[in-house]
């Protein structure tokens, strides 16, 4: 930001360079942008060593964040081959610029096109993960966005090493330089201006904690694409292979238990509990989960701690987890009805009806039928990766990758047909 500037025109000038941006990159060929992407993924494994010095010199401040939030900012060898192998997925994936959605020729002649456009310019609020620096910058970049970044306090120094390199790849590829820009302060107020400028940014997206998907929801003058919480749940059928349930229940809470798409809430069915609740509760207390149950779950499993509502509705992004033991597939589906987020459910079932059932029955982005929740990811789910996960039903829901960042336009063709 330039001296004698107020926050205000600085945080103006940022979104009209990105607009700029925008108008140049919606019309770039998918060869430039697959040649930054892959240059980029290659400078990021090259200067590693600058990225992960910077990230300890975040990790070494944040001595205030909780386990889960560290685990989001911490950055290692293996997560930075994961991010360039990220940049190099979204390369090969098809452009959706210029794609024809839909195509017909009318009575008249007429050539009606629907064909998917880029929506123009973003702003991406995300926190602690600087791996989402990457991830955010080449789905906007390749689906022809421009793209403001603003990271938290926690990983500025880590978004900075990321950004500064996707941004020297840009120039070197012949690409708009704005069309990635990292917000250079840290004051909370540079939000706020941004988000007035409806003019100027067509989406805001939140991606962190529900404080902050709230505050961007109440201020934004312009589309928000967001979820709130990740009460994700997997219900245990009673026609459940037991073996299988174990391993999904404890890779959907213990692999990443900070991250939005693991369980936090457990559901099985009663014809199983006397069996399955002291197994897997024996499991999750090796790995130090602690558990919150019903009072039937407490009959099994007494070192469990009595669950209130609050309890099964709450987002622990923790080694905590709320267990209630269900009379049947639609008391479970009832309970993620009353409780869920509409993030990630799961059924571990052999029975076919049941998980018809359930899948029908489920309004939730994702649902999954004898898998782990973490699965609901864009890079789990071959989109390369992902800017986010909706829970909304318009204009996108689940993970959001290249096509959830375009709109569409109808371009009509015909030779010289007038209405009637």
């Amino acid at each position: 930001m330039k001296m004698n500037q107020s926050l205000s025109e600085s945080c103006r000038e940022i979104a009209v360079r990105a607009r700029r941006a925008s108008d140049g990159l919606a019309t770039v060929h998918r060869d430039r942008k697959d040649r930054w992407l892959l240059q980029s993924a290659a400078a990021l494994l090259t200067l590693s060593e600058a990225i992960l010095a910077a990230n300890t010199r975040d990790m070494e401040a944040a001595t205030d964040l909780s386990a889960a939030n560290r685990d989001r900012l911490w950055l290692t060898p293996e997560r930075l081959h994961g991010m360039a192998e990220g940049l190099r997925q979204v390369a090969a994936l098809p452009d959706p610029v210029g794609f024809v959605r839909e195509g017909s020729v009318r009575p008249n002649g007429l050539e009606v096109r629907k064909v998917s456009v880029p929506l123009g310019v973003i702003f991406f609020l995300y926190e602690s993960r600087p791996n989402v620096t990457a991830d955010a910058a080449a789905l906007c970049v390749k689906s022809g966005n421009a793209v403001i970044l603003r990271g938290g306090k926690e990983a500025f120094h880590s978004n900075t090493a990321i950004y500064r390199i996707l941004s020297e790849q840009l120039a070197k590829c012949g690409l708009p330089i704005d069309a990635v820009q990292l917000v250079p302060t840290l004051d909370r107020d540079a939000v706020g201006e941004l988000l007035k400028l409806k003019d100027l940014i067509d989406l805001a997206i939140p991606r962190g904690g529900e404080s902050l998907i709230r505050r961007v929801v109440a201020e934004a003058t312009m589309p928000v694409l967001k979820h709130y919480l990740g009460n994700c749940h997997v219900y245990v059928d009673r026609a459940a292979d037991l073996d299988m349930a174990e391993r999904i229940v404890l890779n959907s809470k213990c692999q990443r238990p900070g991250v939005c798409n693991a369980m936090e809430s457990l559901l099985i069915h009663a014809d199983i509990a006397a069996k399955f609740v002291p197994r897997i509760g024996a499991s999750l207390r090796e790995r130090t989960v602690e558990v919150r149950g019903c009072e039937i779950t407490r009959s099994y499993l007494p070192s469990a701690l009595l669950a209130t509502e609050a309890d099964h509705a709450a987002e622990f992004c923790d080694l905590i987890v709320s267990m209630k033991v269900v009379s049947d597939t639609e008391s479970a589906v009832d309970h993620i009805r009353r409780f869920g987020s509409g993030h990630t459910d799961a059924i571990v079932t052999g029975d076919l009806k049941a998980a018809q059932y359930f899948t029908a029955r489920v309004d939730s982005a994702a649902v999954l039928v004898n898998a782990s929740t973490r699965f609901n990811d864009g890079f789990e789910l071959g989109l390369g990766a992902e800017i986010g996960i909706s829970t909304d039903k318009l204009h996108a829901r689940g993970p959001c990758g290249l096509n959830e960042l375009t709109s569409y336009k109808y371009v009509v063709y015909g030779e010289g047909q007038v209405r009637d």
